[in-house]
């Protein structure tokens, strides 16, 4: 067999030129066994000749008379050549590799196929990127400089289009031209001789090449070009070649993503233009949104260029005004009205998108503060208008810009509300739903907020549009609000308007259509959910409908209302509790047996309603659902270990850019590959990881026979990359997973295992966390790593060996570098030339995120240090330089608070051994009881306590400053206010006592007669959190009173003299028996030395 292939082969790389091009068209056949055959002979050839291999393929491309056959010889030259598994490169002789060089260069000159000229550019920049630095290729560039200078517009292309790859494989290696760059390319692109498709490739270039430049002064060399790149743009509009244009535009949107700072000088002028565009209504719809996405990517790049765009005048107005127009661009499509379908896009045009889209991005990248004030004008005169799709859009728009506008938007809360219920009275239905809709919005993005404050206004509205039976999308819209609403609301504020929501939405479940129904159905279950035990007093009327939908609701076309009824029982079951939702639980539990047990198709919404429907029955049900979980555990594990639907093309190729339309899909680019991934199976995916982590943690040591499978199924998924919430999800279990172990063993309940077991499961997972933490790109993700950790941590205990210590510790100061990067280089935007105080805002909500971080990091410290008491002080060491810069005035109030936890804890749980740690940790300690900050306060005299109680002689010298710090907060007139209470209560409770117990002192005399006097002061204004309760520190009092008294050095004689007083008094004021007890506990020496003292 082998050596039929190789006869073949023989044959295919012989002299004759026909056996090889047979071999190539196979390559393309579209019958499987052809083209099967042609890639085994392929492979073999590039194993055993590549020489020959790859001089046909270059022979096939310069001088086949097919076009199908060059350009597939291009492609696969290039495959050949690219650095994988497969490079072949270094395989060849010198003289194929100086063949292959000569051949390539002639082929760009001699092909006139532009598409296959594009391709052979591609294989070029391919193979140059690998051998161009170690100077592999000193005639490339000559090459190309020479193609730019020609005549010919077909060469200065193909020049260009390299010129633009290398720049971005191997920049480098072209930055010593970058004289002679910035000539041809001012050159080419201010030229009137130049024809369009060279220019787009110049710009192209020149694009790609100011991106690779890594320092601003060589940037700054290619300004003046940016006008002629300009030109290019403007010129082929105004020649009305609209696609030219676009692929300009196309790179102006790359350039104002990258590096919108080159743009900085000429940026009136850009945004002038592309306002203008954005604005021409005679141009293509497409040019008009790259315009648009220009604009709004150049607001978006607030990294690189922070508060740029603001500065600019009239942009903002410009920009929203244009984006509102594009929302008026909607019809009344009849599908509309008659809501047959789901379909709530009827009548939306892509201007109208397009529109939607950007007004988010643009608020959520410039923030209230710049959109607010532009919103609000232009809304006002939208409202005035006579044109039903003016206020369409204003409420449209309204919606769309409250998640980045929140803050401010709350401000004026009234003003809002007033606005969109006004148009609940519209006489066009499509203005109510987007009312609705814009309440809908509002109440989740400026929630609480809105349901506190306006509750009494809103819900009202939302009952009334319930009753709009013309209107059926009016109607499920406004449930859906309703859902919304209660979503972010208390039980207490939801339940006098009950009676009438529940009841409306029982009306919508009995005569509406279809979306209808499946909207009341959702609302209901929020308003059960939110509701809760208010909720009771409805379940006799609401349940027996339900379980009629479920029952009854078999058909197809009813699948949604049949898994929206599921969500609904068991929201509604979780409400009212397992008393009362017993007997129906079971009869729901029996229905979704059969319904699992039955085939479904595989996108049926109801698999993942089900997975949700049945964890909430379990945590219903508790302990009592564990009969259950052999029927559930095995779907739930299936759809948890599902396979990403993924499918990867070139980003460049056009028919999959035509794909990425498709919803079910979501599409990213990586490198030069797009990658698609089939959204229903990853939401099924995250859906299962979720509720595997909601039986854990309900039924505790109950789940542990299945703690082995889940724990192989989630670890891996700590690091799943296509989807968060699968990787939150795995995150959340790990340590429920853990602890139905750990309960389990305890219990008696784990099959014989014992703490060995517990052990083996947390030497798997805790690596695999620290494994995951390293490469986790959300910070947010970082933060819930870092806090199931620490309950991971907590839950091993002293199981843990020194290596996962010492693994734990490492990863923890990576964490906290990076953290520290990530704020540096916000500190750096800072220093900007267009830095506002919108933008401070912004990066202060960012470095918040840290903080969460380093408050985690706390917390691990915290549990590593209560676990391992003093054996941990070596790596405490070890952090000492990542911890003691959060102490700084530089730093915020809340690093601060946690840098002082760490020290409260180490010097609380490590006793003696933390004492080398006072003299640098308690300066800090002592200055942060008077901070600014309550909790810093409150964080620090509770570590002063610590010191008191377990500093024993170590503490002494400091005793009295600390009663001077402690003094100031006790006595501080809001002591008692909340904010402060928790600060002015350990200072009592902790401190007070403790501090006592240190006096009097003796050693410094200075010092001594400085506390002694403070201490007589509390005592003269019966300081009651002194005296203690029931006056149980009065011993102690008199006790120290007698020893200063005794030893005359330690007090000064004003001092004394008071002491004496308030001995003579409690003698007159406290009852003979409490003074017999109390005179009791001093020395007999002590008794003789006061009763002389007091007699004379």
């Amino acid at each position: 067999m082998a050596t039929d292939a190789n006869q073949q082969l023989a044959m295919i790389l012989g002299p004759e030129t026909a056996p090889f091009e047979t071999l190539i068209s196979h390559l393309m056949s579209s019958s499987n066994e052809q083209r099967s055959s042609a890639e085994s002979l392929f492979n073999l050839a590039k194993q055993t000749n590549p020489d020959a291999l790859a001089l046909k393929l270059a022979h096939l491309l310069q001088l086949s008379p097919h076009p199908e056959a060059r350009a597939m010889a291009a492609v696969l030259l290039r495959k050949l050549l690219t650095r994988d598994d497969a490079y072949l490169w270094p395989r060849l002789s010198l003289q194929t590799q100086s063949s292959l060089k000569s051949s390539m260069m002639a082929c760009i000159q001699r092909e006139e196929a532009k598409s296959i000229s594009k391709k052979i550019c591609d294989t070029v920049s391919e193979l140059a990127s690998g051998i161009l630095p170690e100077n592999g290729w000193p005639e490339l560039l000559p090459f190309v400089f020479q193609c730019v200078a020609s005549d010919s517009s077909k060469l200065q292309e193909s020049a260009f289009l390299i010129l633009a790859q290398l720049s971005q494989y191997v920049g480098e290696s072209l930055t010593p031209h970058i004289k002679h760059l910035h000539g041809v390319f001012l050159q080419c692109l201010s030229s009137n001789a130049v024809n369009s498709d060279v220019k787009i490739a110049a710009l192209n270039a020149v694009i790609s090449f100011v991106q690779c430049l890594t320092n601003s002064t060589e940037r700054d060399r290619f300004q003046d070009v940016l006008p002629a790149m300009i030109r290019t743009l403007t010129e082929s509009l105004n020649n009305g070649n609209e696609a030219t244009a676009q692929e300009a535009l196309e790179l102006f949107i790359e350039l104002a993503g990258t590096e919108p700072r080159f743009l900085r000088r000429q940026l009136v002028d850009i945004v002038a233009s592309m306002l203008q565009i954005a604005e021409a209504e005679s141009l293509e719809e497409s040019t008009r949104h790259l315009a648009v996405e220009f604009l709004v990517t150049l607001a978006e790049a607030r990294e690189r260029a922070p508060g740029m765009v603001r500065k600019l005048p009239q942009f903002i107005d410009r920009l929203f005004a244009a984006l509102m127009k594009m929302l008026e661009d909607i019809e009344d499509d009849p599908a509309w009205y008659s809501a047959e379908t789901e379909d709530e896009d009827a009548g939306e045009t892509s201007n109208y998108s397009m529109g939607q889209e950007c007004l988010d991005r643009l608020a959520i990248a410039l923030g209230g503060n710049t959109i607010v004030p532009v919103a609000y004008q232009q809304f006002s005169a939208y409202l005035v208008g006579s044109e039903w799709q003016k206020h369409h859009a204003s409420l449209i728009a309204l919606a769309q810009i409250a998640e980045g506008c929140s803050k401010v938007m709350i401000k004026n809360l009234e003003q809002v509300v007033t606005m969109i219920l006004s148009q609940f009275q519209s006489s066009h239905p499509r203005v109510r739903w987007a009312a609705i809709n814009a309440i809908g919005q509002l109440s989740t993005d400026l929630g609480p907020d809105l349901q506190n404050q306006h509750h009494q206004r809103v819900l009202p509205a939302l009952a009334a549009s319930m009753d709009d039976f013309q209107n059926p999308r009016v109607q499920a819209h406004a449930a859906s609000a309703v859902l919304n609403f209660s979503e972010n609301c208390t039980p207490e504020i939801l339940a006098p308007y009950l009676d009438g929501i529940v009841s409306k939405l029982l009306v919508l479940l009995q005569n509406g259509k279809q979306m209808v129904q499946e909207g009341a159905l959702t609302a209901l279950a929020s308003v059960a959910d939110s509701s809760q035990e208010h909720f009771q007093k409805y379940y006799d009327v609401v349940m027996p409908y339900l379980k009629t939908i479920l029952m009854n609701a078999t058909d197809k076309s009813k699948r949604m209302l049949r898994a929206k009824s599921m969500e609904c029982i068991s929201l509604v079951g979780m409400a009212v509790g397992k008393d009362r939702f017993k007997a129906d639980a079971i009869q729901v539990m029996e229905v979704l047996m059969s319904l699992q047990g039955s085939e479904m198709e595989a996108d049926d919404p109801i698999t993942s309603y089900m997975l949700q429907a049945w964890a909430r029955l379990c945590k219903c049900l508790g302990q009592e659902f564990l009969p259950y979980m052999k029927f559930v555990m095995p779907p739930l594990l299936q759809s948890a270990q599902l396979k990403p639907d993924v499918t990867i093309t070139s980003a460049d190729s056009e028919d999959e850019a035509e794909d990425s339309d498709d919803e079910s899909m979501e599409t990213i680019i990586l490198g030069d590959k797009r990658i698609g991934i089939k959204t229903s199976v990853l939401e099924e995916k995250a859906t299962a990881c979720n509720m595997l982590c909601c039986y854990a943690d309900e039924l505790k040591e109950g789940f542990f026979p299945w703690v082995d499978q889940v724990a192989l199924t989630l670890v891996p998924l700590l690091k799943f990359y296509f989807h968060e919430e699968v990787r939150r999800a795995a995150v959340s279990a790990m340590p429920e997973l853990m602890r139905s172990a750990k309960l389990a063993i305890e219990k008696g309940q784990s099959d014989g295992r014992d703490l060995s077991y517990l052990k083996q499961l947390s030497d798997y997972i805790i690596p695999a966390m620290l494994e995951a933490l390293h490469k986790e790109p959300d910070t947010e993700i970082c933060v819930s790593m870092l806090e199931a950790m620490n309950e991971c941590l907590q839950i091993s205990g002293n199981l843990l060996d020194e290596g996962k210590i010492r693994s734990i510790v490492d990863e923890l100061k990576q964490v906290m570098t990076a953290s520290s990067s990530r704020k540096q280089e916000r500190g750096e935007r800072a220093n900007a030339e267009d830095f506002d105080a919108e933008e401070g805002e912004l990066i202060k909500e960012e470095n918040e995120q840290e903080e969460e971080i380093f408050d985690q990091v706390g917390e691990i410290l915290g549990t590593l240090v209560k676990t391992f008491k003093a054996s941990f002080l070596p790596y405490f060491d070890e952090l000492s330089s990542y911890l003691t810069p959060m102490w700084g005035r530089d730093k915020t109030a809340e690093e601060r608070r946690i840098a002082i936890c760490i020290f409260d804890d180490v010097a609380e749980q490590c006793r003696d051994a933390a004492f080398k740690y006072y003299d640098t940790y308690l300066p800090f300690v002592l200055e942060a009881c008077n901070d600014e900050s309550a909790d810093v306060r409150q964080a620090a005299v509770y570590g002063l306590g610590v010191c008191a109680e377990f500093g024993g002689s170590v503490f002494k010298p400091l005793v009295g400053e600390a009663l001077s710090r402690l003094n100031v907060v006790i006595q501080h007139p809001n002591a008692r206010q909340s904010e402060n209470a928790m600060a002015y209560d350990n200072a009592v409770s902790a401190v007070l006592p403790a501090w006592l117990n240190c006096l009097p002192i003796s050693n410094d005399v200075m010092e001594a007669k400085v506390v002694h006097d403070q201490l007589c002061s509390m005592v003269e204004r019966q300081d009651v959190d002194l005296l203690g309760p029931n006056n149980q520190y009065l011993p102690k009092i008199l006790t120290v009173f007698a020893e200063v008294l005794t030893r005359k050095d330690v007090v000064t004689e004003e001092t004394g003299g008071r002491m004496i007083n308030i001995i003579r008094q409690l003698q007159q004021t406290l009852p003979q028996s409490a003074l017999a007890s109390i005179w009791s506990t001093l020395k007999p020496e002590q008794q003789l030395a006061l009763q002389s003292m007091l007699s004379s």
